[in-house]
């Protein structure tokens, strides 16, 4: 049996390194609500929830706030969570020959069983290897050895990890309530068999067993919705296009399938939130309506890669609610999902809510709202505490261009909603747009400062009286990423240069005491595009462009593209090759071996009726028959409307 250590020792933190540092309180722990347990005997298996941004960020995360009370509900685990120090704590860890560590029990990230990365944005990829170099954990998985932590990935960007696939000893495709419980229970047989030789059987009553390091990941890779990297080999065409991805062990499946929670009310609904130490980016309590999305904006990869849509029931979050907001003394509930509107007992929850919610002078907010299905009623009620402005995505300045992205909604469900809205008092919107999409033509580009004039105009239609404040009107716009698992996956993204052009095209247009224009940083949304249509020979460009100094890439401040197109030329790849070019329609992508349960196929026809400026019917409509009725759950099988 091998020994591996069990009380190691918490890591000492110097008070004069915290007080040399930027917001000393992100490294600190110790929040209401922390979960910290006593593993002296070294009994429980460890695992470290890692968010590869700043604290402010990954604890305003709502997938973390589920899989750390999930986890830490299991009697055999401790769940501890760690965040990418800032470059200030970065240096003075490096410095002072201090590991990085969990909050809880500052314990070194190396001493884990797992170190686990929620991958929620492409430009996170080198704080991943910041934060495995400062744990001292190697950072490609062929490196690792017996007495290292399993490097585990999950979230978005596992739909098409195959850039970092080096990196990661294996990947949850999918949702982590439905996998992480399975995974666990077999790294408790091999742990209890001394990591050596073990027997186990899987839940779907499968035998598997093995021995050592690789007999665990051959036995988790017959786990549903689990991708061992390794365990599959990839072949290119001359021209750089890949020819194939195989799996190179027997037993090891020709296609990882997501794993989706087929009855959302029987997974945990987080209600004692962790309290932060800081004013957060999010600071409130979330509450998850639904998953999914029946819309199909064909640009959009969480309405592809969380289908189908399945939904909490009014009891069970009202019941939620209550308990998150008593358990935090939290001053706002957000309700959550994809389109918030949607959810088909919208009104009468938010009622419930507001009954609970007012008297603790707690706020409602409603993001993700649509313009042709929102309540102003209902957003009127929900301000009687807190007035915020409102939101709003019409994300093409053109109905040509709106069918084409198979949006549906139109100009006049905009300027209705604002006229009421105006009217109930309110005078902030913001509008946003993506600049670059398919099919688009310079008319489209101006039909967004058309939009925003006739926005403007309705506001100043109004009778003097009701106009008490003076408007402000913000037009955001981002630049199209060609997502991988979406209809819009064989297309390009536009050139760098005419990304620039198209901003300040619209910076021309948007002038105006009223209007003030916000853009992303157009060769971030570039680089974005690179790594998410990326394949596995681009894992050496971005250790290249870690090493030299690359980090925090989603912050426009410190992103340096020319250090990654150096990478790239050392290597002799072509960013314009994942961004720039026209897929064919039988081209072999990089992900296809990951399964979303969404037909390729169908992909494909989207595609088709997207250049045609064809609209398809919203699911609950009339069902295209996708392919996620595979998974027998949600509103493919009729159970979706909350009752």
């Amino acid at each position: 049996m091998t020994n591996f250590p069990t009380g190691v020792p918490p890591v000492e933190l110097p008070r004069r390194l915290l007080r040399s540092v930027e917001k000393p309180a992100r490294y600190v722990g110790g929040e209401w609500n922390q979960v910290r347990k006593d593993n002296r005997d070294g009994a429980l298996t460890r695992f470290a929830f890692c968010f590869p941004d700043v604290y402010e960020i990954g604890m305003s995360h709502l997938g973390l706030r589920i899989l750390y009370g999930l986890l830490n509900d299991r009697e055999d685990t401790a769940c501890e969570r760690a965040f990418a120090p800032w470059p200030d704590m970065a240096e003075a860890l490096r410095r002072e020959g201090i590991p990085l560590f969990s909050l809880e029990s500052r314990t070194p990230l190396s001493a884990f069983d797992f170190v686990g990365f929620t991958l929620q944005y492409e430009m996170s990829y080198t704080n991943v290897l910041l934060m495995l170099r400062l744990a001292g954990i190697p950072l490609s998985a062929a490196e690792r050895g017996l007495r290292d932590p399993l490097v585990i990935g999950g979230g978005p960007c596992a739909v098409n990890p195959e850039p970092m696939a080096d990196c990661f000893d294996l990947l949850v495709l999918g949702e982590g309530e439905e996998v992480l419980g399975e995974l666990l229970d077999l790294y408790g047989a091999w742990r209890r068999a001394g990591r050596g030789a073990f027997q186990a059987v899987l839940s779907d009553g499968t035998p598997v067993s093995g021995e050592g390091r690789e007999g665990f990941l051959l036995a988790a890779a017959r786990i549903p919705g689990i991708y061992v990297p390794a365990f599959y080999d990839v072949d290119y065409l001359p021209d750089g296009r890949v020819a194939s991805v195989r799996p190179n062990r027997p037993g090891v499946p020709e296609r990882v399938l997501r794993r989706v929670v087929a009855h959302l009310d029987r997974a945990p609904l987080p209600t004692r939130d962790l309290v932060p130490n800081l004013e957060v980016v999010h600071d409130r309590v979330f509450l998850e309506l639904f998953r999914g999305c029946t819309r199909g904006c064909r640009f959009c990869q969480a309405g592809f890669i969380y289908r189908p849509v399945r939904s909490r029931s009014p009891g069970a979050l009202a019941a939620g609610a209550r308990e998150a907001l008593a358990a935090t003394g939290c001053g706002e509930l957000a309700l959550l999902s994809l389109s918030t509107s949607d959810y088909p007992a919208l009104e009468p929850l938010a009622d419930t809510l507001l009954a609970d919610m007012e008297p603790r002078r707690a706020s409602l907010s409603l993001p993700s709202l649509r313009i042709d299905s929102v309540s102003l009623g209902l957003l009127d009620r929900a301000s009687r505490v807190r007035k915020s402005g409102l939101t709003f995505a019409p994300e093409a300045g053109t109905q040509r261009l709106r069918d084409v992205i198979n949006k549906g909604v139109t100009e006049e469900d905009l300027v209705r909603a604002m006229g009421q809205a105006f009217a109930g008092g309110w005078n902030g919107v913001k509008l946003y747009f993506m600049l670059g999409l398919p099919e688009e033509t310079d008319d489209d580009v101006a039909g967004i400062a058309r939009l925003a004039r006739a926005v403007e105009t309705q506001y100043r239609s109004l009778p003097r009286e009701t106009r008490k404040r003076p408007l402000s009107l913000t037009v955001s716009t981002s630049v199209f990423v060609p997502k991988p698992h979406t209809p819009f996956q064989w297309e390009p993204q536009i050139p760098l240069a005419a990304m620039k052009e198209k901003q300040r095209t619209l910076r021309g247009l948007l002038q105006g005491k009223s209007l003030s224009y916000q853009w992303h940083e157009p060769a971030t949304s570039f680089w974005e595009a690179v790594l998410s249509r990326g394949d596995r020979r681009l894992w050496p460009v971005i250790r290249d462009a870690f090493e030299a100094g690359c980090l925090f890439d989603s912050w426009d401040d410190r992103f340096r593209l020319e250090t990654w197109l150096a990478a790239m030329e050392r290597h002799g790849l072509d960013p314009a090759f994942y961004a720039n070019r026209v897929r064919d329609p039988g081209e072999v992508f990089p992900w296809d071996h990951l399964d979303m349960g969404v037909d390729k196929s169908f992909l494909l026809e989207e595609n088709r009726r997207a250049h045609a400026g064809v609209l398809t019917p919203e699911c609950r409509t009339a069902c295209s028959a996708c392919g996620a009725a595979c998974f027998g759950a949600g509103v493919c099988v009729g159970e979706e409307a909350a009752g």
